[in-house]
């Protein structure tokens, strides 16, 4: 099997559709892991790999000694970022479902309430990871604590950086000043072309690059590739475009159409390959 069918395979059969948006998640997270600290983690030993604590301890200090770094050179911008002061103590030797595992993560949880002030809405319970109880849970934490420490200068997962992206056109759009950032930001583009023979087409109205109008409605939507899944913004957080269309295609059909293209990517953790959508969409352009 090629890489490309092999690739195509993973990004539809390890999930149900309406999990399809926590597998690119954790798919995210973990190349974003690997890559910050050199270990051994993909989509499939992703929990097995965290749950003992010890690489979540050592994130959370690497966090924190980040943000003392960026309080030190930038005073100015540290007073209006809320910076994490204390790190925590961790147990290295801690083995998976252990007392000592158990604490490492409950020192984790603690550290994101009072040093991150992650929201209750966005925590999980050491008992989610340990014993799987919640594990979109503790994605969609993670990926919060990373979201926030992305504005301390900290390297981000991609779906950070296309949310940054997402918000900079925003604002470009409302004639709004650009937000504080140490970094510049990389604009990413992708070309969304499909055709379907479905009798009744769900539409999609590009605006601009990246950027659509949906159905029948004035809501506007933000589509971005994440390797091998086509990811839309949807509030405050992400889904697949494939499970959005689930929800909001009144056909409903499951006709196999042309998806997308991207003629233009900067980040070079993005897929360059050629998706599937299993989704009937008609595109049309202003």
């Amino acid at each position: 099997m090629s890489g490309i069918q092999e690739a195509s395979v993973r990004s539809i059969r390890p999930y149900k559709t309406s999990e399809q948006y926590l597998y690119a998640m954790k798919e995210d997270l973990a190349e974003w892991l690997k890559e910050l600290y050199g270990v051994d983690i993909d989509v499939r030993s992703f929990l097995d790999v965290l749950e003992t604590g010890v690489l979540l301890c050592h994130h959370a200090n690497n966090i924190t000694q980040v943000a003392r770094d960026l309080n030190q050179e930038y005073p100015s911008l540290g007073k209006k970022l809320q910076l994490p002061i204390y790190g925590v103590t961790c147990n290295d030797f801690a083995q998976p479902g252990t007392f000592q595992a158990r604490d490492n993560v409950s020192n984790f949880i603690q550290w994101c309430r009072k040093e991150m002030d992650i929201k209750e809405v966005l925590m999980f319970e050491t008992e989610d990871l340990v014993l799987r109880k919640n594990e979109k849970n503790f994605v969609l934490c993670l990926l919060e604590v990373a979201r926030r420490a992305s504005r301390f200068g900290m390297s981000a997962p991609v779906l950070i950086q296309m949310e940054e992206d997402i918000e900079d056109e925003i604002r470009e759009d409302m004639n709004l000043p650009p937000d504080e950032a140490l970094l510049p930001r990389p604009c990413m583009t992708l070309h969304l072309v499909s055709r379907c023979s479905c009798p009744v087409q769900f539409s999609m109205v590009k605006i601009s690059e990246g950027k659509y109008r949906i159905g029948d409605s004035n809501t506007l939507i933000f589509v971005r590739i994440l390797r091998n899944h086509v990811m839309v913004r949807v509030g405050g957080g992400w889904d697949t475009l494939e499970h959005y269309l689930d929800k909001h295609d009144p056909c409903q059909c499951t006709s196999l159409c042309e998806s997308i293209s991207v003629p233009s990517v900067n980040f070079k953790s993005l897929s360059k390959t050629t998706p599937r959508v299993l989704h009937p969409v008609l595109v049309t352009t202003l």
